[in-house]
């Protein structure tokens, strides 16, 4: 059973409401685009609700505003690879399909206008969704992200633009870790990776991705109102 924290209330004394995207592979730089648009909105209207889009990625790297270069280990120049560098913090990290990607778009004036709190918070969903299936997940001081037994199960990179949040988290459900040796994720180097599958048998990431929901809706204290599910065929749909 998950622990619960307080609750978070808009300025009608209403439980803040928060509506779930839900997406299958979806290109990085379309995912991106509509992060953009969404904080766009909420920047010119904070009255707006909060939005949690689930989705995977085809494989593609990214790299934070001040990410090294020096943790790549094929050059820029040559690649063929898809690789961006975006508005997060962080290193360099890798993203491809069988990884669960969270992008919450959320107003922390609602919640609490503190960046420590807001990371914490993040790890804490993937911890309960573990927690479901007997895992304990686990924080390093000093770092960001969920461990489990010494692995790093967790990516954690985000920005805020006056208190409106943009990208999120990945949960390595049952990626192709081989992506991950092109690269230091996130500039660790002494830190192994790993997945759910290692840990949970014939583990299924719609399921991961009904956990994570909920998971996220304990510890933000919100209300699931809707979940919406999207392609990379109909998100204009929703969003443009």
């Amino acid at each position: 059973m998950r622990p619960t924290s307080r609750l978070t209330f808009n300025h009608k004394g209403q439980q803040r409401r928060c509506v779930v995207y839900q997406g299958g592979i979806i290109p990085y730089e379309l995912a991106w685009k509509t992060q953009r648009s969404l904080v766009k909105e909420r920047l010119e209207d904070p009255t707006l609700e909060d939005i949690l889009l689930l989705l995977e990625h085809p494989p593609v790297y990214t790299l934070g505003t001040g990410s090294s270069l020096d943790f790549l280990k094929f050059d820029l120049t040559t690649t063929s690879y898809e690789v961006h560098r975006i508005e997060r913090g962080g290193e360099v990290t890798y993203h491809c399909p069988g990884q669960l990607v969270g992008y919450p778009i959320l107003n922390l004036r609602h919640y609490q206008q503190d960046l420590h709190w807001y990371l914490r918070q993040l790890e804490e969903v993937i911890i309960q969704v573990l927690q479901e299936y007997g895992i304990k997940g686990e924080r390093i001081s000093g770092l960001t992200g969920v461990w489990v037994e010494g692995y790093k199960v967790a990516a954690i990179g985000i920005k805020v633009s006056r208190w409106i949040t943009m990208h999120g988290f990945s949960l390595n459900v049952y990626p192709d870790l081989k992506g991950f040796k092109e690269i230091i994720p996130c500039g660790i180097e002494d830190k192994p990776l790993g997945s759910l599958e290692q840990l949970i048998p014939n583990i299924k990431l719609s399921k991961i991705r009904q956990e994570v929901a909920l998971a996220f809706a304990n510890v933000f204290q919100v209300e699931i109102v809707s979940k919406y599910s999207f392609s990379k065929d109909n998100l204009f749909n929703y969003f443009f």
